[in-house]
């Protein structure tokens, strides 16, 4: 899987929308990958993964005597190596504690030990296989969701859809879609900016 895919394919989406057709091909790709950022901006955080480690940085916060730092969403220890600039950190714990046994990712990592940061900018270098180890159920449907809805839009001249004459007249709004929402909203993260 790569980082911030789509999470759904656009065979997917025809499917869910039951269109059996070629000709709307171009568009409905459009819809899935558009409805897969959608995703990551309501959650603040993409469920995609990196191909190789790779090295972020980060600032420590001292917190109840421990430093912690608060990193992106990693679901694997492997290759996780952390440094600061006196050298490789060894003690560090990974949090939430019972994420992997929820099949959830690490936000956090609680640094111990010798080395320790001191809490300038961005010193703490955390080397990881960055993201999910697979796109959640929930994030798919709420993707398809989406992306029907975008995927309709061409259909509903100034955001209006259904008809006034027969009361069924609904404004789309400029957000996800409401069952959208409720669907991302476990996997919506607090007290992050997602970039």
């Amino acid at each position: 899987m790569a980082w911030a895919p789509a999470y759904v394919s656009a065979e997917d989406l025809k499917s869910f929308v039951r269109v059996a057709d070629a000709v709307d091909d171009p568009q409905v790709a459009l819809a899935v990958e558009a409805a897969s950022r959608a995703v990551d901006s309501q959650c603040r955080r993409q469920f995609g993964k990196v191909d190789a480690p790779a090295a972020r940085r980060y600032t420590a916060q001292l917190e109840c005597g421990r430093w912690v730092v608060d990193i992106d969403d990693l679901m694997s220890t492997t290759g996780l190596a952390v440094t600061v600039p006196g050298g490789t950190v060894t003690g560090y714990d990974p949090e939430p504690v019972n994420a992997a046994a929820d099949g959830r990712p690490w936000t956090r990592l609680v640094i111990s030990g010798s080395r320790l940061p001191t809490g300038a900018a961005n010193e703490v270098t955390v080397t990881a296989a960055w993201g999910w180890t697979a796109v959640p159920e929930a994030v798919k449907q709420a993707t398809l969701l989406q992306a029907s809805r975008f995927l309709a839009r061409r259909d509903s001249p100034y955001g209006i859809a259904g008809s006034p004459d027969a009361g069924s007249e609904v404004r789309l709004l400029a957000r996800v879609d409401p069952d959208v929402a409720v669907i991302l909203g476990p996997y919506v993260r607090r007290g992050w900016v997602f970039a």
